[in-house]
């Protein structure tokens, strides 16, 4: 008896420590010490003896009394050790709050200040402490040196040239303009050869369209005299062309022409001579030469053809005049341009775009010597433009062509990299013995070198600096700490944690030192959670901190702040993942942008390097968009996981489609009415009171899911047929039963869809600690019938808890005054009659619920919500606003009788 006894107690014991050890493993605090590993070994050693004892059912009594008396100190040390945990459990949870603030110190310091753990106590600069030598012989590297000598390697190596298309395009651009002007002009001059060369040569063609007039007339002349030489008489002497004859005629023509003055004699005209010109006396023969062998009227026509292409071409050298006078800088001349044969200037612009392609493609780079382009020009005329246009194209080539070269900075500092990375380190021995620097000497950058070859730097923890940072981080904290008191939404131990897991994400990445850190995820997900003044709290202290203690650039601090705080402030405004999704988008463009403004600000983003940080405002808005992108994505699981309600999320909970909903619409459609009604008398309420109305819609659509355990059980899903409780039951404390468990069968359907607590929590508490008053009346008019019963008032009450939030006060006000209000559209008129709907006036609505509400009050249901006296009659006004909406009042439509002729009408 006595060993059963035992047993039972050690049982005790063991369960007991179970309990302890799930309590600690759910809450994540199980000590892993090595007493802890001993203890559980001596418990399970232990529990293995007693099996053994109780299977082998000795009757040995000196035997048991044996493993009595080794047991009982063993059953000691277990309550004993049970009894510290215990001890040391209540100690955690109650200082549970100041435990989380400890480690949001000491970790945020800790990441934080990581460069301060293995600080030097020897500094470049400062004196030595004492005289240190070499212990061993080495082969260390001078970095000063290497650093140098690559410098300079890097420095000399050649730059890299690329094409400017920007100017090859400009080029090209131009020239055409000045070959298109050279096509308006020849256009002008006409064809040329304007005739036939076989019968005048091209030279004599150039020269009889571009001679002056004198010279033009008197060629004219000339051949008329040839003419009429030609038709003397026969045996007179025929006189052959002569230049001085063509002289005297000119003269004479000249005197028949000019007027003679009255008070003057005529003057004398010297006759001009045209025979030494070559060109003029080529051009009289070969027109008499043509005479010759055809007609005086294909002669005429020739003349007149002459004549036009003369006139054509005055006005293409006037048309040239026009273009240099407003284009000084034109390169045309007119022998070079129009003297031209149309087939020799179609190949010169050919040979002239061929030249230009193959000179761009090469590249022009900027200062070439002037004698050196010009050769390049020349050496590809002879092979590409005709002999007689290499004036001109090399005119044209030489007034387009520009510096088409530019420096490759990228692929230059590639090279120099290369370059640099190539030159091998320059190493200096160090003997065993030598000295490295003396005491009181002043440490070099060398000797320090040295001495961290040799592991000689005493290196330490800056005890003095991380108090100073955890002195600052727990002011931070303590800011926090009151902006936390002074905002609606509570947070709890779960949260406070979350808080410092995503705060931590920020120093973390800078810590291991990547650029672009997680502002904008910390941002987005706090505002989300927690509401914009918790996230830009936590963001605005942690700039501060961030920029005073670690090294890095400004410009990339202000660029990750802005996205972080327009994420805080825009999150929890948003309702669904759509708009967060753009939420990250504008994050990204404003990272971008402030990183832009800031370099433009302090003058980096210009000069030589401005390529370069656009690339890195780029980069600074990508880093935004992704860091928002896996926010997004982790948004859901930290939902669940620290059980968090976001407005997201409860819009997502409030969907009709959602499993539980639809159940609930399908097995009980009464009371989903009544939920769809208590529903909108409580958003209308708490949107009025300020209160969360997403959570409220919410919990309310749940508020009564476990009516769906025994939906005949409730008046509203009997749909007029009999009442189980008036013909089955009969049994007011089974009635109650069933009442009160669709409170604890609603939790347990919660849990199992994983509801978050904040739903879970309007189940019991939209009830309260309430009376069932219609089953605890029936109770006591049974107990006055009958003396044995006991009527108990906790028999008829709900569990509770009472409200402890606005929202589930107000959810509880509006279950109760639901049914009330919609009482009062039907009043039984007598029994097995249709109901009669009656008219109710605003006044007496008002009274009815200032009473039932009234009654919630004095029946102490609502004293940990927080509602106010004052609000309740305000709520029950709104109450009424709604009920007057849904039961407006309509016109009476007259009675009319059917008949035939209406149907056949």
């Amino acid at each position: 008896m006595k060993m059963q006894q035992f047993l039972q107690f050690l049982n005790q014991q063991l369960t007991h420590w179970r309990r302890q050890y799930t309590a600690l493993r759910r809450k994540g605090k199980l000590m892993r010490s090595p007493k802890g590993k001993t203890h559980r070994r001596e418990l399970l050693r232990t529990m293995l003896k007693n099996i053994l004892l109780f299977l082998s059912k000795t009757n040995h009594k000196s035997e048991r009394r044996k493993q009595e008396r080794a047991l009982k100190p063993k059953a000691k040390s277990v309550k004993t050790q049970s009894s510290i945990y215990a001890v040391g459990l209540n100690w955690a949870y109650q200082q549970r709050y100041s435990v989380i603030l400890a480690i949001a110190i000491v970790s945020l310091t800790g990441v934080i200040g990581n460069k301060l753990y293995n600080q030097t106590q020897l500094q470049v600069g400062n004196p030595a402490p004492q005289t240190i030598t070499a212990p061993y012989t080495a082969n260390i590297e001078n970095q000063k040196k290497t650093e140098a000598k690559r410098k300079a390697v890097s420095k000399n190596s050649l730059q890299v040239l690329m094409l400017d298309a920007r100017m090859n395009e400009e080029i090209n651009k131009n020239l055409q303009q000045i070959l298109d002007d050279g096509n308006e002009i020849r256009a002008v001059a006409g064809a040329f050869p304007f005739f036939d060369s076989v019968v005048l040569s091209i030279s004599t063609q150039r020269y009889l369209r571009s001679c002056p007039e004198s010279e033009w007339q008197a060629l004219l002349l000339a051949v008329e005299n040839s003419k009429n030489q030609q038709k003397k008489p026969k045996g007179q002497t025929t006189t052959s062309f002569r230049p001085s004859s063509i002289a005297a005629t000119n003269q004479e023509r000249q005197e028949r022409t000019t007027p003679k003055s009255d008070s003057q004699s005529p003057k004398k005209t010297e006759p001009v001579d045209f025979s030494q010109n070559t060109d003029f006396t080529q051009a009289v023969a070969e027109l008499e030469s043509y005479r010759l062998i055809t007609s005086e009227k294909n002669l005429s026509l020739l003349i007149a053809l002459i004549s036009q292409a003369r006139q054509r071409y005055t006005q293409a050298t006037a048309k040239l005049l026009q273009l240099e006078t407003v284009n000084p800088e034109l390169v045309y001349e007119e022998s070079l341009l129009l003297d031209l044969l149309d087939v020799e200037w179609e190949k010169t612009q050919t040979g002239i775009h061929q030249i230009t392609e193959r000179i761009l493609a090469q590249g022009i780079p900027q200062g070439l010597p002037k004698n050196i382009l010009q050769d390049a020009v020349s050496l590809q005329l002879q092979t590409f433009v005709p002999e007689d246009a290499e004036t001109l194209a090399k005119n044209v080539l030489l007034a387009v062509l520009k510096p088409n070269l530019q420096n490759d900075e990228e692929q230059t500092r590639e090279n120099a990299q290369k370059a640099a990375a190539s030159v091998p380190p320059v190493m200096e021995k160090v003997r065993s013995g030598e000295v490295i620097v003396k005491k009181g000497a002043q440490i070099t950058a060398w000797n320090f070198e040295v001495l961290e070859h040799y592991h000689l730097i005493r290196r330490e923890i800056k005890w003095q600096e991380l108090l100073k940072l955890g002195g600052v981080i727990a002011i931070a904290i303590g800011i926090f700490v009151w902006v936390e008191r002074h905002i609606d939404y509570e947070l709890r131990q779960r949260d406070r944690l979350l808080v410092l897991l995503l705060t931590l994400s920020v120093p973390g990445a800078i810590a291991i030192g990547l650029p672009y850190t997680t502002w904008s995820a910390l941002g987005l997900l706090l505002g989300s959670f927690y509401g914009s003044t918790l996230a830009l709290t936590v963001v605005g202290l942690l700039l501060p901190i961030l920029g005073i203690s670690l090294e890095m650039s400004k410009a990339a601090l202000l660029a990750g702040v802005g996205g972080g705080i327009l994420g805080s402030y825009i999150a929890q405004r948003l309702r669904s993942r759509e708009e967060l999704a753009l939420l990250g988008v504008a994050i990204a463009l404003t990272q971008g942008g402030i990183y832009l403004v800031v370099k433009i600000l302090i003058g980096q983003a210009f000069g030589s390097t401005w390529y370069i940080v656009l690339q890195e405002a780029g980069l600074f808005a990508l880093s935004g968009l992704g860091w928002s992108i896996v926010a997004l994505g982790l948004s859901p699981y930290l939902e669940k996981v620290f059980d968090l309600v976001t407005p997201i999320r409860l819009a997502e909970l409030a969907n009709p489609n959602r499993p539980l909903l639809k159940r609930l619409a399908t097995e009980t459609p009464g009371t989903f009415q009544h939920t769809l009604l208590v529903a909108t008398l409580a958003e209308a309420a708490a949107k009025e009171l300020g209160c969360n109305v997403e959570l409220v819609r919410a919990g309310t659509l749940y508020h009564d899911i476990g009516k769906m355990h025994d939906p005949l059980g409730f008046i509203e899903n009997q749909m007029g047929g009999p009442n189980k409780h008036d013909t089955e039951i009969k049994d007011p404390w089974k009635s109650a039963e069933i009442i009160k468990k669709h409170v604890t069968e609603g939790l347990v359907m919660a849990r199992k869809h994983l509801l978050p607590t904040a739903i879970q929590a309007f189940i019991p508490e939209h009830q309260g600690t309430m009376l069932i008053a219609y089953f605890h009346h029936q109770a006591q008019q049974m107990a006055q019938e009958d003396p044995s019963l006991i009527v108990d008032d906790a028999d008829f009450r709900y569990d509770g808890p009472i409200p402890q939030s606005r929202e589930t006060g107000i959810v509880m006000l509006a279950d109760s005054c639901e049914a009330a209000l919609r009482s009062l559209q039907v009043s039984a008129k007598s029994p097995g009659k249709k109901p009669l709907l009656k008219d109710v006036s605003t006044e007496q609505a008002l009274t009815m619920l200032n009473n039932i509400l009234r009654a919630k009050w004095q029946d102490n249901q609502l004293v940990d919500s927080g509602l106010t006296r004052e609000e309740m009659s305000q709520i029950a006004e709104i109450f009424v606003e709604v009920w007057q909406q849904f039961h407006h009042k309509r016109i009476a439509y007259p009675k009319l009788k059917a008949s035939g002729a209406a149907f056949n009408s």
